[in-house]
């Protein structure tokens, strides 16, 4: 079997299990005043999971294959994996973990507070990132055509 096809059906059977779990989250509901209900937990677990396999596949798969096609990537590999660790490192020292104004639910660790900010930051970034790659790849694309 290609591994193209592996790929496909793999992500093909990722994609069926997060709608399941979708439609079980609505259907069951996700929260009951303040409290996270079981699709919930069940939902946030699951992206755990795919972020997890996401980081798993880029550094794995893509070390094998830029390994078999280029030795001298290996360096560039780890160049982009340190810059990650440090943008997170940033974000990290950045977050305050202030506990949200007027929520009166119960409260959660400094620690969870931290991270979450941390976690905000990190969207933030990686948005505005996005944004600006789709503005650069248009102005290159642009130049690139005229020429």
């Amino acid at each position: 079997m290609k591994l193209n096809k592996i790929f496909k059906w793999g992500m093909v059977v990722l994609i069926l299990i997060s709608v399941a779990l979708l439609v079980w989250g609505f259907v069951k509901g996700f929260a009951d005043g303040d409290v996270a209900l079981p699709a919930t937990n069940a939902l946030l677990t699951w992206a755990a999971i795919m972020i997890g396999i996401a980081l798993f596949c880029w550094i794995v798969i893509g070390l094998i294959i830029s390994v078999a096609n280029n030795p001298k990537s290996l360096i560039k590999m780890g160049i982009v994996l340190v810059a990650v660790v440090a943008v997170a490192l940033v974000a990290y020292i950045l977050a305050k973990g202030n506990p949200v104004p007027g929520y009166t639910g119960t409260p959660v660790s400094q620690g969870m507070l931290k991270l979450t900010d941390t976690i905000l930051i990190l969207t933030a970034i990686a948005g505005v990132g996005a944004i600006v790659a789709i503005i650069v790849g248009e102005i290159r694309l642009a130049i690139a055509n005229k020429k």
